[in-house]
């Protein structure tokens, strides 16, 4: 390849950025050598080198994937340029040019239908072109003229740009994308950095940069600092970052060419889910520590090509317990509404209310108003949500002929826009408007009864029914018509999960079985029986539960006795956790 007889020429190339795709179906390297090289990625240790693109006079600084019309990878450089080329043959599609210095970052974006590129330079100039114009169409002064990089929240809602001028003062701001102008500055930088900043953004919440060897975090909407970690030393003066999709592990380069990646407590569970594999393994065992905080590899802008001299082990990852009271905050919600005991609670899809079910059948909402004390309208405990009641007085209550209170399950599930709610106490199952408080229909009286229930992903009108005799239906709301029966649990169901990745439905029951079904067919793919550990007597009705990670590939298993991670498409066993009494 052209690029390994470069390196061999003149051993001083180094990477300026490695970026997956968005569907980590490959990823990039930008280097030094105006070459860029494009590699597939099939799972495990299957890595091919794609394609190797001569791309730049000079060096590459930094390269994004975008997909206008076809999947597209995006590069600028120090010959002044942005370039757009086709990921499957290497082909270039367009040229941007009007910089007057050479590009340091590009940041791809697209709204409503609309694709677009913002660009940076050296000289503190900010471009936005619009993918087949080759003009700029808006021209931006970055703070003091520094060299910055820019970034959208993860919902693609708010932009910010972070960087550091020719004196060394660093500015991270958020921008008024529509006008042009800045909207918030946030404060906390030392006054003269060495070189040039990186941030990252997570949860649509929090800013993050490298900054005076530590990490300081913010929050987007507070321009105060909000607090500062030194990842227990060893960090150069502007260390580079980088959050996972999650937003529960965060990389960061060190002065020894190690990774140190720090973990919230979500962040150490979805470690464990990978201990002993020994892929995982040789991607973090040279730098994996754990640092658990409150609250895809980025730029190694300088780093050259080596080969370890030796692996660090991994050190041991250990959960932390908050117990100091002052650390948690309590907020009790207040209704005037008579209900009995609450039997099911849970957030909103969008994380602005919280849903409740009493046994006497009853709904409750509350909502968090957006307000100064909570401009997000985020679920939070600085501020007290409000109990949502329809003007009619008349509330979200379901059916209850036919029910017997004793053995009722009640159950209930949110659509994925959180517009309706399936519910039911042991009678019908009712679809109400989450907006109106409207019953929409009910429908499947007993018996049986639900016992679970669960939207599908991708249309909700296809609803999954968990039933007290062991089956599972497959309902469609618009036409009232059982599509399917699936039969294979032997006592009532406990547990109901889709995945629209791996198209498969997840069943859980009293008998501790656990079955994939393909939405395909509604066929059963793979079961398993849970084993109870060894000095535990099962109980004779013990619920399980489950639930499917972020990914939708792997399996959280909830049961009296015991915690399991599975990969689902096998239902391998990753970790399991035995709950000892």
């Amino acid at each position: 390849m052209v690029l390994k007889a470069s390196i061999f020429k003149d051993p001083s190339v180094s990477v300026k950025r490695v970026l997956w795709s968005p569907d980590a179906s490959l990823f990039g390297v930008a280097y030094s050598k105006h070459m860029v090289q494009l590699y597939s990625y099939y799972g495990g240790h299957d890595i091919r080198h794609h394609i190797e693109i001569d791309a730049h006079v000079g060096s590459v600084n930094d390269l994004a994937f975008c997909n206008p019309s076809k999947q597209s990878v995006i590069t600028c450089g120090d010959d002044k340029t942005i370039k757009v080329w086709e990921v499957a043959t290497g082909v270039k599609l367009c040229t941007f040019e009007g910089h007057e210095a050479p590009v340091h970052s590009i940041c791809p974006h697209s709204r409503e239908n609309v694709h677009f590129v913002f660009s940076t330079s050296l000289d503190g100039k900010i471009k936005a072109w619009l993918h087949g114009m080759m003009r700029s169409r808006v021209d931006y002064d970055a703070p003091g003229q520094s060299c910055s990089t820019m970034a959208y929240s993860a919902d693609g809602k708010r932009l910010f740009s972070c960087g550091t001028s020719q004196d060394g003062e660093s500015h991270m701001v958020e921008w008024n994308e529509n006008e042009g102008t800045i909207k918030r500055t946030y404060q906390g930088f030392q006054k003269h950095s060495l070189g040039v900043v990186q941030f990252d953004t997570t949860k649509n919440r929090f800013l993050a940069v490298g900054d005076d060897y530590s990490i300081k975090f913010w929050d987007m909407d507070n321009p105060s600092l909000l607090t500062t970690i030194d990842a227990e030393g060893g960090l150069p003066t502007s260390p580079r970052i980088r959050f996972n999709k999650g937003g529960n592990l965060l990389a960061v380069s060190t002065n020894d060419n190690r990774i140190k990646i720090l973990a919230t407590v979500d962040g150490l569970c979805l470690m464990r889910t990978f201990e002993g594999h020994s892929l995982v393994t040789s991607r973090l065992g040279i730098a994996s520590e754990a640092l658990i905080k409150n609250g895809d590899a980025g730029n190694s802008e300088g780093v050259k090509p080596r080969v370890p001299e030796e692996a660090h082990p991994p050190k041991t990852w250990k959960l932390t317990e908050i117990s100091d009271p002052s650390k948690l905050h309590l907020l009790r919600l207040s209704s005037r509404v008579k209900t009995d005991k609450i039997a099911r609670l849970v957030y909103t899809n969008s994380g602005t209310a919280i849903l409740a079910l009493a046994l006497n059948a009853i709904h409750l909402l509350w909502k968090w108003p957006r307000n100064d004390l909570n401009s997000s309208g985020k679920a939070t405990t600085k501020a007290s949500p409000q109990l949502v009641q329809p003007a009619s007085g008349i509330l979200m209550t379901n059916d209850l002929v036919d029910a017997r209170p004793e053995e009722a399950v009640p159950c209930f599930a949110l659509s994925k826009n959180d517009s309706y709610i399936m519910s039911a106490s042991g009678g019908k199952i009712s679809l109400f408007n989450t907006q109106t408080f409207k019953t929409m229909t009910a429908f499947m009286p007993p018996p049986p009864a639900a016992t679970y229930l669960a939207f599908h992903p991708q249309d909700n009108n296809i609803v999954a029914v968990g039933m007290d005799d062991s089956t599972v239906h497959i309902y469609n709301v618009r036409v009232d018509e059982v599509k399917s029966k699936l039969k294979g649990h032997s006592k009532r169901i406990t547990g109901l999960a889709f995945s629209n990745v791996l198209n498969t439905l997840v069943s859980s029951g009293a008998d501790s079985q656990v079955i994939v079904w393909s939405t395909d067919r509604w066929e059963r793919k793979k079961n398993c029986v849970l084993q109870v550990p060894a000095g535990r007597t099962p109980a004779a009705m013990s619920d399980t539960q489950v639930q499917f990670h972020q990914d939708q590939i792997h399996l959280l298993v909830a049961h009296d006795t015991q915690i399991v991670i599975y990969e689902t498409t096998k239902l391998e066993c990753l970790k399991q956790c035995n709950i000892l009494l």
